[in-house]
């Protein structure tokens, strides 16, 4: 379970702070990509949770 959740974060993680910089030109490390890289990486600990109940469990 821990394995399928740490996968699903960094993906959601990612791909928050990715289009976090997308809308702050570039910048990694700018507010929109600290806020949704965060809440891209409790959408994928939510998601990990629910995969893993679902469909490994």
């Amino acid at each position: 379970m821990k394995l399928t959740i740490i996968i699903s974060l960094t993906i959601f993680g990612t791909i928050g702070s990715y289009f976090g910089e997308l809308l702050d030109h570039g910048n990694w490390l700018g507010g929109w990509g600290i806020i949704l890289s965060t809440i891209g990486s409790f959408f994928g600990i939510w998601v990990g949770i629910k995969f893993y109940k679902n469909y490994l469990a």
